[in-house]
């Protein structure tokens, strides 16, 4: 169980510095969302050859739910980017983190969790946090960024319940079906916008590998291997420790500064993030399966 909390706190610390990694990409949105699915997939693919790993016979709903999963991935990150040019990062990411409390809502539905007091009180704790380090631009709020924002945290709900879903499949070879889907997905999205300009891509080449293979590629393994194994309330929760970084991190390299009410946000996120993912080790380290 632990294990799968370093796992899964490494990913969300790697998916906060994505915006970092991005800054730096003189490209549109939706073709970075295309090059970080297609790299991180062909690495993966490329791993999974050279260790010798077999996917034998799978369940073939759950790959279904793997593929599905992949693909509300990769429509959520390009509606995400969408979003964030459209109504700001931080309204587009207020928007996105709504993903996790439909997570939270339809696990006692979908896996018969049963949501403890401590993870509700750890959610609302973070959402008071998250509303706290939101400073989004009134005057930007049109329809369609505030549409592509909504449609986002849709999607990651629907990517994280997809995931648990698969039980069977897991490691490697689900995280390639995962990243493929994802491709695939963005690349219909890519035919809408403007044409991938090659000379760009190679000036922005070494970025763009980064978030590509490190923060696409493994962090998708280290995240989807340790889903499977966490409580769904517990991943909605510390899910927060994501947009934390990310807040963490632009003030770090990008020399964004924290007004207090947002290191009281952070405080407040953490927070509830350690109360809900405390909750739930105590309710599944006894029976937790793989």
């Amino acid at each position: 169980m632990v294990k799968a909390y370093l796992k899964y706190f490494s990913a969300l610390l790697l998916f906060g510095l994505n915006g970092v990694v991005a800054s730096s990409i003189d490209l549109p949105g939706t073709q970075i969302a295309l090059l970080r699915t297609l790299i991180g997939s062909v690495f993966l693919l490329a791993v999974w050859g050279c260790s010798g790993a077999r996917l034998h016979r799978p369940d073939k709903r759950h790959l279904l739910y793997l593929a599905v999963s992949g693909a509300a991935m990769g429509g959520s990150w390009v509606l995400l980017f969408t979003a964030y040019a459209q109504v700001g990062v931080s309204m587009a990411t207020l928007l996105y983190y709504c993903g996790p409390v439909l997570v939270m809502a339809l696990s006692p539905l979908l896996f018969g969790e049963r949501l403890t007091r401590a993870k509700v009180g750890g959610l609302l704790v973070v959402l008071a946090g998250l509303v706290c380090t939101g400073t989004g631009a009134p005057g930007r709020l049109g329809a369609a960024g505030l549409f592509c924002g909504a449609g986002a945290a849709v999607l990651y709900a629907v990517m994280v319940l997809f995931d648990k879903k698969a039980a069977s499949i897991t490691g490697l070879p689900g995280t390639a079906v995962q990243l493929v889907a994802g491709a695939l997905t963005t690349a219909l999205f890519l035919g809408a916008g403007p044409p991938l300009s090659l000379p760009a891509l190679a000036a922005d080449l070494v970025p763009v590998l980064l978030l590509g293979v490190v923060h696409t590629g493994l962090g998708c393994y280290l995240y989807f291997s340790a889903v499977q194994l966490l409580p769904a309330a517990s991943v909605a929760i510390c899910g927060y420790v994501e947009p934390l970084s990310a807040l963490v991190f632009a003030a770090l390299f990008l020399q964004e500064r924290l007004s207090a009410r947002q290191l009281l946000g952070a405080v407040l996120m953490l927070g509830g993030a350690v109360v809900g993912a405390r909750s739930g080790a105590r309710r599944t380290g006894s029976r937790r399966r793989g």
